[in-house]
């Protein structure tokens, strides 16, 4: 049977129940025969997925940038409530540390700022994620986000072109991946969602569902929703006199949240500000701080689309590693 396991900050279904309460995915080597169909046909869906994503935005003048793996800055994902980091990979090359890259946010903030007013990354993520987080059938210490970032937009840019380009999605897997989606019991039950998708302000979901509103709500709607104002890094941009967060994440049923995003600090007497108030090491994003003080930092707005969540909501993943060629499970380390 499959059971319900709920995470610290996501709800989802994870496989067959063993002594511990679930079953991880395994690795290829070790799949049966319809393991492996299945597995192929969640490989034809995410290849499809992939293919209509950059396409959507390639034709709306993104320009398709290349992934930087090491660096010596990168996301601190802090204060953010939801981050759950064990540890930071870190090296020394040529008398320098650098750093695995967590995100290409300050990469993405600097990028549009200077020489790429639209653009977009196939970026792969290490995030050494706790143990614990395996339950959740949600993390992976090693993903891939598509990373985008808009100067000069506002959060109603981003939600109207990803609304599109989400809505656009499940029409082409429907028509290209009819098949697959049929074997994989999810072409009845992936619909295509109606614009405009709900927006929800975390202040009433913490008032309607506690503290759990991120397990909660996923099992309550039936399409796509948006929730805005959550506390995060220095960079997402916060009102001043009021405190609410010009922030935004995407929350898809029964699996939680597939996108991540904000309109960006520029200032930088807010910027500092925030990263003195939040404890943030200045000496690790002195490039972005140059750019605000000179006044070359734009303001900008974007996000990141999980792309093994995405997958794992079309297809009905029963563990994101499902949708993984080589799953990268908290607390466990494959060969391959």
């Amino acid at each position: 049977m499959f059971i319900c396991v709920r995470g610290p900050h996501h709800t989802v279904f994870s496989t067959v129940e063993t002594a511990e309460g679930f079953e991880l995915p395994g690795s290829l080597e070790t799949l049966s025969d319809h393991e492996l169909q299945r597995k192929q046909q969640i490989g034809k869906v995410s290849t499809e997925t992939l293919r209509h994503l950059t396409s959507a935005f390639t034709s709306n003048g993104f320009e398709w940038l290349l992934p930087v793996i090491l660096s010596k800055s990168t996301d601190p994902l802090w204060p953010d409530p939801g981050a759950s980091i064990e540890k930071r990979v870190e090296t020394e090359i040529y008398g320098e540390t650098v750093r695995t890259t967590l995100s290409m946010i300050i990469h993405k903030l600097v990028a549009c700022s200077t020489a790429y007013p639209r653009l977009f990354i196939l970026s792969p993520n290490v995030r050494i994620e706790r143990r614990e987080r395996k339950a959740t059938g949600w993390h992976a210490y090693e993903f891939t986000q598509l990373d985008f970032e808009i100067r000069g937009a506002r959060f109603f840019d981003v939600k109207d072109f990803i609304e599109d380009t989400i809505i656009g999605l499940v029409h082409h897997l429907r028509k290209n991946t009819k098949r697959e989606l049929e074997s994989l019991g999810r072409y009845e039950s992936v619909r295509v969602p109606a614009k405009p998708f709900e927006v929800f302000d975390r202040d009433t979901l913490l008032s309607n569902y506690g503290e759990e509103w991120e397990a909660r709500l996923p099992l309550d709607i039936e399409k796509p929703v948006w929730v805005t104002n959550i506390p995060r890094e220095f960079y997402d941009l916060q009102d001043a006199a009021t405190g609410k967060w010009d922030n935004y994440d995407l929350v898809v049923p029964r699996y939680g949240e597939i996108l991540s995003g904000a309109r960006r600090e520029w200032e930088y007497e807010k910027i500092l500000g925030k990263m003195k108030r939040d404890g943030v090491r200045e000496e690790n994003f002195t490039v972005l701080l140059k750019l605000a003080r000179e006044g070359r930092l734009k303001p900008s707005a974007g996000g990141g689309i999980g792309v093994e969540r995405l997958v794992s909501w079309m297809v009905g993943a029963k563990h994101i590693g499902e949708v993984q060629p080589f799953p990268k499970v908290p607390g466990i380390v494959y060969e391959l």
